[in-house]
């Protein structure tokens, strides 16, 4: 099975953490945490940055490593590297997604996330220092 790697960001501000609406694919309404795919000769960190500024438009600060996921879907295998991360200036704007909230983390429970992201909601909602 091919092996997808990709970073993610744990958008952070205000008590709050940033999810977003996928509105493409098979996956199309889903929620996930923004970021996307690890491109050759790129760092996690450097993937990150370029993809939230692709989605979102914004310079993100990838701040503490979290956790890799890794999760089979049915196409292929997904190893991704998670990050908090706070937004060095502005706001997000949707160039990709559908919607976007930002959300305490007791609420992140009441999302429709996809099965790989929802591992990260799982530890999340474990974290015991503040988000």
């Amino acid at each position: 099975m091919k092996t997808v790697r990709v970073a993610a960001a744990i958008i952070r501000r205000e008590g709050r953490i940033l999810a977003t609406q996928r509105g493409y694919g098979a996956y199309k309404d889903y929620w996930e945490f923004p970021g996307g795919k690890i491109e050759p000769g790129e760092t996690p960190e450097e993937a990150l940055i370029r993809e939230i500024r692709e989605e979102l438009a914004v310079p993100v600060l990838p701040e503490r490593f979290l956790m890799t996921a890794e999760y089979d879907y049915p196409e292929f295998h997904l190893s991704m590297d998670c990050f908090l991360c706070s937004i060095a200036a502005g706001e997000p704007a949707l160039l990709e997604h559908e919607s976007a909230r930002w959300l305490m983390k007791e609420q992140l429970a009441d999302m429709n996330w996809l099965p790989a992201d929802l591992l990260i909601v799982e530890r999340l909602q474990r974290e015991t220092e503040d988000l």
